[in-house]
């Protein structure tokens, strides 16, 4: 009898707790139920999505836009000094339809991925506060500051670089078989320096490669090198909130196209449609260059030339949209040279990425071209080895490349959990 009172004092203690720890825990499960639903989409860089959701527990992570009360559509561009400039736009729906909110994150050129995508998360939870407040996740926020250890002093900063940034960067690989050997060797100099008035940028990059293939059976060795470097400079000044003008000057060389040195130069100047300010979200500028192209053939050209020099101009329209919606990509060039105005070019490339309904996106990107400018062209004409090998350009008249796809997303609404078990 005793034991039986036992176990029946013990199976209500049990019921006791149980009850008591479903009720503390209804209301927060309610809470999280009724927390702001948010839509994280990062056109223009990464974003470690499982960091976010591991570190922004109290909203939930929704998979379409369509479920959400906020839409954070997130851009990015590059800085003078070799960081980035994430905008992230907090776009309000439903209850919050009409409203807009833009924070501004900058990284610097030395940050880790670690520390940019924990700048970022800083600046989200920021973003998301006005939104939370409404909600009943609200009275489980507290807000703290952390009080810099010396005082910032007021006034310009003492830059002892002038705004210069310089990157050096260089590499290699080199792989093999039995009958097969390859090596190649690349490296790059840039240097660069902008203010709101002015920029100058200088990068150099370059390439050698050599791959050798025995074959037994005809007893002979394909060898198969290639070279190609460049050297480029531009200077832009600002006219204004659509107007910029520049000079542009580059020296290249390229066994693919018979050049064993080019020289460009010229000037340049861009209209933008829209102020340069929302460059993150929408650019439309039309571009016009002109300028000398001098030219030294490694063999001998089509037209009986080693060298010749050029005038040359070009003229290309632009556009650029990054919207909640998707993206587009787009530009027109056109390119003459003004000995032979039959000589030309016309470049059209387009690109989009679009949502077209619930789960579904669909992305296209293509390029076309007229090509009547290839001056280049060896007299002597390519071997079975160049073209097999694609190791020199072949005459043409037109160019074109498609690629497009779609992915279709179906299933719970939510995307709140984070599970990378077994993920490699």
């Amino acid at each position: 009898m005793r034991r039986f009172v036992l176990q029946f004092n013990l199976a209500c203690t049990a019921c006791v707790a149980l009850f008591s720890s479903a009720a503390a825990q209804e209301p927060a499960a309610q809470q999280q139920a009724e927390a702001l639903r948010v839509f994280l989409d990062c056109q223009t860089f990464w974003c470690d999505f499982d960091h976010f959701r591991r570190e922004i527990p109290f909203v939930n992570w929704m998979r379409d836009r369509q479920d959400a009360q906020v839409h954070i559509l997130g851009t990015a561009q590059r800085t003078g000094g070799g960081g980035r400039e994430h905008t992230l736009a907090f776009i309000g729906l439903e209850e919050f339809g009409g409203r807009t909110d833009t924070l501004v994150y900058v990284s610097s050129a030395d940050d880790t991925e670690a520390e940019i995508r924990d700048g970022l998360v800083r600046t989200v939870m920021l973003g998301l506060v006005p939104y939370v407040a409404g909600t009943p996740i609200a009275e489980r926020l507290a807000i703290t500051y952390q009080a810099p250890a010396v005082a910032v002093p007021a006034g310009p900063v003492d830059d002892p670089w002038d705004y210069w940034v310089f990157r050096v960067r260089g590499g290699g690989n080199v792989s093999g078989e039995s009958q097969r050997r390859r090596y190649s060797v690349n490296g790059s100099l840039s240097a660069n320096r902008t203010t709101e008035g002015f920029k100058i940028s200088i990068w150099a990059n370059g390439r050698y490669s050599r791959s050798e293939l025995e074959i037994p059976e005809l007893d002979t060795t394909i060898i198969d090198s290639r070279r190609n470097y460049s050297i480029r400079g531009l200077s832009v000044w600002s006219l204004g909130p659509r107007w910029s003008a520049g000079v542009h000057g580059s020296l290249t060389a390229s066994t693919f196209v018979n050049q064993d040195l080019v020289i460009r130069a010229g000037p340049a100047i861009e209209h933008n449609i829209f102020p340069y300010s929302v460059s993150t979200r929408r650019l439309l500028t039309l571009l016009y260059t002109i300028g000398v192209a001098a030219f030294k053939y490694e063999e001998e050209t089509i037209f009986d030339k080693t060298s010749e020099v050029r005038p040359i101009h070009n003229l290309e329209l632009s556009l650029e949209v990054q919207q909640p919606w998707g993206e587009i990509d787009a530009s027109l060039e056109g390119s003459q040279f003004l000995h032979d105005l039959s000589k030309h070019r016309i470049d059209l490339f387009g690109g989009f990425q679009v949502r077209l309904f619930r789960g579904l996106n669909f992305n296209a990107f293509g390029n076309v071209a007229r090509v009547k400018d290839q001056l280049f062209l060896s007299k002597a004409g390519l071997t079975p080895e160049d073209i097999l090998l694609s190791r020199r350009a072949q005459g043409t008249d037109f160019q074109y490349w498609v690629n497009f796809g779609f992915s279709y997303r179906f299933g719970s609404k939510f995307n709140n959990i984070v599970n990378p078990r077994m993920e490699n």
